[in-house]
C-alpha cells in the first residue's frame, strides 16, 4: 500500500523542483524528504527521480503517479466534507485567508453573517498576498482564501487548487487632477500617460504584472517612479503629483479630492480558492455564501460604488456601469 505523506511529498515536488523548496514549504528536513522519496521508489519498484544539477526531475513513472497523487488528494478532502455535512451543525475552526483590500471591503461584513447563522463556527482570519494562498492551502495553514485575478494576467491552473468567482470590480487611473489631460475621458486612458512617471507595485506581484500589461497592451512600458505594494499609499502618491497609477475599485473608499479617475475597459476578479475537494465541505460552503452576500454591488458577480466623471463619487447610484 503506497503512503500517501510520501505521494504528497512527490506531488509538491513536481511543483517545486528541489528538494530544499519541498522541505521548506512543508517544514521538514531536505534529508528526511529524499528519505521519504528513496523509500517510495522502493515501494513501487522503479526510479522515479532523476538529477539534474541541482533541481530533481520526475521520470515518466512518477508524473503518472503524481496525477493519481493529487486524484486521492482530493477524494480525501470530499470524504471530510461529507463526513462534516453529517454532522448536527456548521462548527469548528475555519481558517481564512485574504488580501488587504478584499479583507477591509468585504470580509467583516461576510464574517458577521457568518457567525450569526453558524454560532458554532469559529473564523480566524490570515492577511495573505494571493500568490503565497496555494502553498498554505496545499500544507493545510488555511482551508479556504480569496485570491484575485486580473483580465491581462491569467492565473495557471493548479491541479490541487479549485476557485469559485464571487465578484468583480472595475479597475480605474488615478491621475493627479492638476495635471493636463487628467478632466479628459478619451477612448485611450492609459496611452495619454505613457510619457509621465507611474507608480506600480512590484513585478512579481500580480499586481504589478497587471500594470506593465495594461500599458504594454497600450503600446508602452511605463516609468517607474515608485514601487509600492500599498494602495492607500498610492493614492497618497498620486495626490501629491507623483505619478499615475492603476487602481481597483475596492481599494477607492475614500480617494483624495485632487486624483481624477478614470475607468477603464478592464476587470479585477475576487474568486474563493480551496483545496479540491473541498469545495462542498459545509464551513467552506457557508463562508463563500456569507462572501456573495457582503459582495459589492446588486449581486455576487457586480461592482461597488459609481466613479462618474472624472472620478466624482456618484452619490446617487450604488452599482458602477459595465464598461463597453
Amino acid at each position: 500500500m503506497l503512503e500517501m505523506r510520501r505521494l504528497r511529498l512527490l506531488s509538491e515536488l513536481a511543483r517545486r523542483g528541489t528538494i530544499a523548496e519541498v522541505a521548506r514549504a512543508l517544514a521538514y528536513t531536505p534529508s528526511a524528504v529524499s528519505q521519504q522519496l528513496s523509500a517510495l521508489e522502493r515501494e513501487v519498484g522503479v526510479p522515479l527521480l532523476e538529477r539534474s544539477g541541482r533541481r530533481v526531475l520526475l521520470t515518466p513513472t512518477a508524473h503518472t503517479l503524481v496525477g493519481h497523487a493529487e486524484a486521492v488528494l482530493e477524494r480525501l478532502e470530499r470524504a471530510e466534507a461529507d463526513l462534516a455535512l453529517a454532522r448536527a451543525e456548521v462548527a469548528g475552526i475555519l481558517r481564512i485567508g485574504a488580501f488587504p483590500t478584499a479583507g477591509r471591503a468585504v470580509l467583516p461584513s461576510a464574517i458577521a453573517a457568518l457567525v450569526a447563522d453558524h454560532p458554532g463556527l469559529e473564523p480566524t482570519v490570515r492577511e495573505i498576498d494571493p500568490a503565497a494562498v496555494a502553498e498554505a492551502l496545499r500544507a493545510g495553514d488555511l482551508d479556504v482564501a480569496l485570491v484575485h485575478a486580473y483580465d491581462l494576467v491569467p492565473e495557471p491552473p493548479d491541479p490541487a487548487i479549485g476557485t469559485e468567482r464571487v465578484f468583480q470590480e472595475s479597475m480605474y487611473l488615478a491621475a493627479p487632477r492638476a495635471w493636463p489631460g487628467s478632466g479628459e475621458a478619451g477612448e485611450k486612458p492609459m496611452r495619454r500617460w505613457q510619457g509621465v512617471p507611474w507608480i506600480i507595485a512590484p513585478p512579481n506581484t500580480s499586481c504589478g504584472a497587471m500594470t506593465l500589461r495594461a500599458c504594454q497592451s497600450a503600446g508602452f512600458n511605463p516609468r517607474a517612479r515608485h514601487v509600492v505594494d500599498d494602495f492607500s499609499t498610492v493614492l497618497a502618491l498620486v495626490a501629491i503629483e507623483q505619478g499615475v497609477a492603476l487602481i481597483p475599485e475596492l481599494a477607492l473608499d475614500s480617494p483624495p479630492a485632487n486624483v481624477a479617475l478614470h475607468r477603464l475597459p478592464m476587470r479585477r476578479t475576487t474568486l474563493a480558492a480551496y483545496r479540491r475537494g473541498a469545495d462542498s465541505h459545509p464551513s467552506v460552503r457557508a463562508f463563500i455564501a456569507a462572501l456573495q452576500r457582503a459582495a459589492p454591488g446588486d449581486s455576487p458577480v457586480g461592482g461597488g460604488r459609481r466613479l462618474c466623471g472624472c472620478g466624482h463619487p456618484s452619490r446617487s447610484e450604488t452599482s458602477p456601469e459595465r464598461p463597453t
